[in-house]
């Protein structure tokens, strides 16, 4: 129980100190996860995809150093997995590759990115298909994640989840986990 603990104390500082972090973006870290998760369970998506869409850009906390925030997407798995199993690491992992992807294979998907999505694809390597991830069996739900992604950048949306809606989706994942 004590993992549990640790790993929602730990979720909840991270998302806490999310806010008032800005990406050049039109909203605030904190509400572009909560927007992401939000999207994400207004998709039917599973518990696990719920969770890395509200945490796939916690290495943008100022708990992590700027090496950490420049490969935001291996910090997030790494940072995931033990405390939320491997899937939700890995999904929020991929959301960069899924960008690249999503870039490289759909001309409208390209158009529609942001001037920082557009600057950041350009850090990350640029538009390309990885054919050892898209066979991946969670390769479809990590392209999900990145369309929530993307959608989650709204200053005039409101977000319906919460910090303590997240917390309870990360404690429902960590019993799950537990119970298997």
């Amino acid at each position: 129980m004590l993992a549990t603990v640790d790993a929602l104390t730990d979720t909840a500082r991270l998302l806490s100190s999310l806010r008032d972090v800005w990406d050049e973006e039109a909203v605030d870290e904190l509400d572009h996860a909560l927007q992401s998760a939000t999207r994400a369970v207004a998709d039917g998506a599973d518990d696990e995809l719920v969770l890395a869409a509200a945490l796939h850009d916690v290495a943008h906390s100022p708990f992590f150093d700027a090496a950490s925030a420049r490969r935001h997407d291996e910090t997030a798995r790494h940072w995931l997995a033990p405390r939320f199993g491997e899937r939700v690491g890995w999904l929020a992992g991929q959301h960069v590759a899924a960008k690249r992807y999503l870039a490289a294979t759909d001309p409208d998907y390209r158009a529609a990115l942001t001037p920082t999505s557009v600057a950041s694809l350009r850090e990350q390597g640029g538009a390309g298909v990885d054919a050892e991830l898209i066979a991946h069996p969670w390769w479809p739900d990590a392209v999900r994640l990145r369309r929530y992604d993307d959608a989650a950048k709204d200053p005039d949306a409101d977000a319906t989840m919460t910090i303590e809606d997240v917390l309870v989706v990360a404690e429902r994942t960590v019993r799950q986990r537990a119970s298997r």
